[in-house]
C-alpha cells in the first residue's frame, strides 16, 4: 500500500509525508531487531566471505528469513524515498522515475542503477542545450 502511494499519488499529504521522513524503514526496523533477537542473533555469521553468506542462508529459520525480508523492505522504500527527493532536486518529472522505482521495489540494486543511468543522461542532455 505504501508503495502504491509514493508510485501513484506522490503529491498527496500522506505521501509527502512517507517520502520526506523514513516513517515505514523505521517501523520495518522495529520488527526486524525483534525478528532477530529471537532467531538468536548473528553472533555466528560470518559476512566477511560468500561461503559464510551461504551458511548463514542453510541455517535459515521462518525468524531469521523474516528478518531478512524485513531488511531488504526497509532499504528499499528508503532507497525509493531517496530517488523521489533527488529526482525532485534535478527536476526530473515522477513519470520518469517510475520504472527506476519499480525495479528497486523489485530489484533492489537494478533500480538505483536505472536511476543512476537516468540521471546520467539528463545531466548531459541538458548541458548539451
Amino acid at each position: 500500500m505504501v508503495w502504491g502511494l509514493i508510485l501513484f499519488v506522490p503529491k498527496r499529504k500522506i505521501s509527502e509525508n512517507l517520502i520526506s521522513y523514513p516513517w515505514v524503514p523505521l517501523g520495518i526496523s522495529f520488527f526486524y531487531s525483534y525478528f532477530i533477537v529471537v532467531s538468536g542473533g548473528l553472533t555466528e555469521a560470518d559476512f566477511s566471505s560468500l561461503e559464510g553468506i551461504v551458511t548463514l542462508f542453510k541455517k535459515t529459520t521462518p525468524e531469521s528469513a523474516a528478518a531478512g525480508w524485513l531488511h531488504y523492505l526497509a532499504f528499499d522504500f528508503w532507497v525509493a524515498t531517496w530517488i523521489i527527493r533527488h529526482s525532485r532536486r534535478n527536476d526530473i518529472t515522477h513519470l520518469g522515475i517510475i520504472l527506476p522505482l519499480l525495479c528497486t521495489f523489485m530489484l533492489g540494486p537494478v533500480g538505483i542503477m536505472i536511476y543512476s543511468f537516468l540521471l546520467f543522461g539528463v545531466r548531459r542532455f541538458r548541458r548539451a542545450k
